[in-house]
């Protein structure tokens, strides 16, 4: 079937569908909404069975739905209306929620229904962001699914939005506001928890911390000891701790509002809190903490961006990076604990990602900089320093556990392991040059082993992302878990204990410190990292393949430039042959 997706970003629950749907055989084009004159041309091009709206805020043109068939995939259970669904689905608190596949037509979400699914709410306010890439995405693409076979069934003809049909409990909602999100810091721990986490990742909740005004992101629990709410207790990697009317809550982000009367206080962007508060939280104490239980002012659901926990032979790394991005003092870190990790007595070290596995260099910090591409240096040398880490552990067996999408530096790092293990309905993104970089993380060395170099270079050559079951059909993954995150995590320990106390344990370990031993001498390791580098300094310093503009547009949410950088058949040569070369082939 010809599917014709229309979007205003191919953000990540668009690119589950759209591999979902290739996956199913199907002929899927993704046309940005840009306007109507790009979706009307887009359906002249492709002539779709069905047009497919996963994610769109702009209105479908009248003679594009009245043509075909035209589906818009709405973040609400049916009779939900309005661009704000999930934003009062967490406010309010709601223990039930959905998607629904609309028919489109003149008025906005009203058209006939197609289909619908219900999820749980989980009690404990979840960020929206986290509901967007959970629930709502997996109901998203079933629904997908469902339309597509829908479309080829003679018989079938959706039902009109009908309010009086028992189980139609949702509503018309308009945009959610500032003023319906306000807080005060004097508020129950909770009540400003629940209002943060229902604009995370936008459009955040605006407030004061220490004389800043700021959009606030990223809440967690903590405790603290009695004092002003809104003041701020402690710091700690990039976060702060804020008093409460009755506790305290860590703020990981914030976002800098202007105030007017030319003020230039610094970027309007969403950067670590720390980063925005400055000079103006240099008397508050930090709580340097090693790896390890929570410290006394973290509670039992406390959150830790690196934390280590071990069960028997097997230990576990634990990682969850706002956004998946990972910045030079996250990666300094990060390899710290890689290294700490892997002088246990363990056999089988378990690295495993939170919402996202990790999606490479923190663009956002390194923006913010006054000398940015001085920082984007400094930023792919130290999370080159924790792929290192990874590929050079040879006395335990390294599995990375990628229960959350993953791209660009992000994609080849869990590479360095030993077993990649996919949870299923993740999405993969394994290349850079959408955003102007040839790439390292030891990508030539880790790539080409796994997949053979023709497939790298397709993979790091088409920009495109690929499912978990195409990953492992290609052999960047080692095996598909189930995809509910909880049966994937126990899916994961359970194949990690198994490969702990299984009786060829030496042997395997004995041919992992050979073989890297062998590649060493074939080729040392650190000859990749050069080659690459070697590279990545012209994208970076030279600015040859407009990394500059890109993340520009990328970090203040703008429209990237006009097409994705292209480089010219001699630069594509170039790079394959820095593959073909580095990889040794």
């Amino acid at each position: 079937m010809r599917i014709l997706l229309l979007c205003s970003s191919f953000n990540g629950l668009t690119q589950r569908i759209w591999t979902d749907l290739r996956a199913d055989g199907h002929d899927v084009t993704m046309q940005p909404a840009d306007s109507d004159a790009a979706m009307r041309a887009a359906v002249a091009a492709t002539d779709p069975d069905v047009v497919l709206c996963p994610f769109l805020k702009e209105r479908v043109p009248d003679d594009v739905w009245r043509s075909r068939p035209t589906v818009i995939i709405h973040p609400g259970p049916e009779g939900d209306r309005g661009p704000s669904s999930l934003d009062w689905a967490i406010r309010d608190a709601e223990p039930e929620w959905g998607v629904t596949a609309i028919g489109a037509i003149d008025e906005m979400d009203a058209g006939p229904v197609w289909g619908t699914r219900v999820f749980r709410v989980p009690a404990d306010p979840p960020r929206k962001s986290a509901l967007y890439a959970g629930p709502v995405t997996e109901a998203a693409a079933a629904l997908a699914r469902e339309v597509v076979a829908k479309v080829a069934d003679p018989t079938f003809a959706p039902r009109p939005l009908d309010y009086s049909r028992p189980g139609v409990r949702g509503r018309l909602r308009p945009t959610m506001r500032q003023a319906d999100r306000a807080f005060s810091w004097a508020d129950p721990t909770e009540h400003v928890l629940r209002r943060i986490r229902a604009a995370d990742g936008s459009p955040g909740v605006r407030s004061e911390l220490a004389g800043v005004p700021v959009s606030v992101f990223d809440a967690h629990r903590g405790t603290a000891t009695p004092g002003e709410p809104g003041s701020i207790a402690l710091r700690r990697q990039g976060a702060v701790l804020v008093r409460t009317g009755d506790g305290a809550l860590w703020i990981g982000h914030l976002r800098r509002l202007a105030t007017g009367g030319g003020d230039d206080g610094g970027p309007r962007i969403k950067l670590p809190a720390t980063t925005v508060l400055g000079e103006r939280i240099a008397g508050v104490p930090e709580a340097l903490e090693p790896l390890g239980p929570p410290a006394a002012h973290d509670g039992p659901a406390a959150h830790h961006e690196i934390s280590y926990h071990r069960s028997g032979p097997v230990g576990v790394l634990d990682i969850d990076f706002y956004n998946g991005a990972m910045s030079t003092a996250q990666c300094h870190r990060l390899a710290a604990a890689l290294r700490a990790a892997a002088a246990q007595d363990t056999s089988v070290l378990v690295l495993r990602g939170g919402q996202f596995f990790s999606n490479g260099i923190h663009l956002n910090v390194i923006e913010a900089r006054p000398d940015a591409a001085a920082e984007a240096w400094r930023n792919i040398n130290a999370i080159n320093d924790v792929c290192r880490e990874i590929i050079t552990c040879t006395h335990q067996l390294v599995v990375a556990a990628v229960g959350g999408n993953a791209g660009a530096g992000g994609v080849m790092l869990g590479l360095g392991a030993d077993q990649v293990l996919l949870r299923d309905g993740v999405v993969l993104n394994p290349h850079y040059r959408t955003m102007g970089l040839t790439g390292s993380e030891y990508w030539t060395y880790v790539l080409p082993r796994r997949v053979g170099p023709a497939e790298a270079e397709r993979l790091t050559g088409e920009c495109l992302p690929i499912g978990a079951a195409e990953a492992a059909g290609t052999g960047l993954a080692d095996a598909v878990l189930p995809g509910d995150p909880g049966e994937f995590d126990a899916a994961v320990l359970e194949r990690a204990a198994r490969l702990a106390t299984s009786d060829g344990l030496a042997q395997q370990l004995a041919a992992k410190a050979a073989v890297r031993a062998a590649d060493e001498r074939r080729r040392p390791l650190e000859t990749y990292r050069v080659r690459e580098l070697a590279e990545m300094s012209r994208d970076i310093f030279d600015d040859r393949y407009g990394f500059a503009a890109a993340r520009h547009a990328f970090v203040t949410k703008q429209r990237p430039p006009a097409a994705p950088v292209a480089r010219p058949s001699a630069e594509r040569g170039r790079h394959a042959a820095l593959l073909t070369r580095s990889a040794g082939f």
